[in-house]
């Protein structure tokens, strides 16, 4: 009964982590328990694997139809209308606060404004820009196995600054309160056994060496080492918007490495 009861506890993990990360349609959770969020964030690596394997669906079929440059920008598409553009958002966010306030206390109160700026603007179309040029440089196979990894491992270092760093904003931002708490070892360390499942599937259908994967995967931590940096110069710790750009950040550094070994 007691495993039954924790199997139905992480399924109703599983789902929050779901219903928060994606606009996918997930059953209505009774009794909600907002703590239940934090919990969640074990999670978000694995759903980051069905976005990323929903789009590279996508890409596969677009590919097919039509040539890598629509394959790329009707997956990215796809992708954005899944999740809603919420890592999308924390990208634009980050950048109009981090780049327009000069103190902590403005660029949060930047953060928080509906209202997209210079700095968002420019620094959400250059990223989806690179994005999907990077997508269309690489052969299919690389780019679906690429798709995957990159939104999970994206989410998964996302999440590690739930670990290492304290949160730099305000606590009573409703948005972000769930999330205020740090990660615990035991969470991120299930939710890198989540990946590793896809991780070794990549390594088997490429047949690559495993010095090759270091660049993208290189890329991507040295992508999530600047987030941490800059969020804690600026902030003293993360914020929910800080988050969503470490995965947008890290997201395009894999492609970024996965296509200069092609060059």
């Amino acid at each position: 009964m007691k495993i039954l009861q924790l199997l139905g506890h992480e399924l109703r993990l599983l789902l929050v982590a779901t219903q928060f990360l994606t606009r996918l349609p997930v059953p209505v959770l009774s009794h909600y328990q907002p703590e239940w969020l934090q919990q969640s964030a074990r999670y978000f690596p694995l759903v980051g694997l069905v976005v990323g394997g929903l789009t590279a669906g996508v890409f596969a079929l677009l590919f097919w139809l039509f040539n890598p440059w629509v394959a790329a920008i009707g997956s990215t598409a796809f992708s954005i209308r899944l999740t809603g553009a919420f890592h999308e958002d924390g990208l634009a966010d980050t950048c109009d606060g981090l780049g327009g306030g000069f103190t902590r206390e403005r660029s949060l109160e930047i953060m928080k404004d509906s209202r997209l700026g210079t700095y968002g603007t420019l620094g959400l179309l250059l990223a989806l820009a690179l994005k999907i040029a990077l997508l269309a440089s690489l052969p299919l196979l690389w780019a679906l196995i690429a798709l995957l990894l990159a939104h999970g491992f994206s989410r998964f270092l996302s999440i590690i600054l739930l670990n290492f760093m304290v949160y730099g904003g305000e606590v009573e931002h409703a948005k972000a309160k769930p999330l205020a708490q740090q990660l615990g070892g035991q969470q991120a360390t299930f939710a890198l056994f989540t990946l590793l499942p896809v991780l070794l599937l990549g390594f088997w259908l490429l047949q690559w060496p495993v010095y090759f994967w270091l660049l993208p995967f290189g890329l991507m931590l040295l992508a999530c080492y600047y987030m941490a940096r800059l969020l804690h110069q600026k902030l003293g710790g993360f914020t929910g918007d800080g988050l969503g750009a470490t995965q947008q950040l890290t997201e395009l550094a894999f492609y970024t490495g996965a296509a200069a070994l092609w060059l």
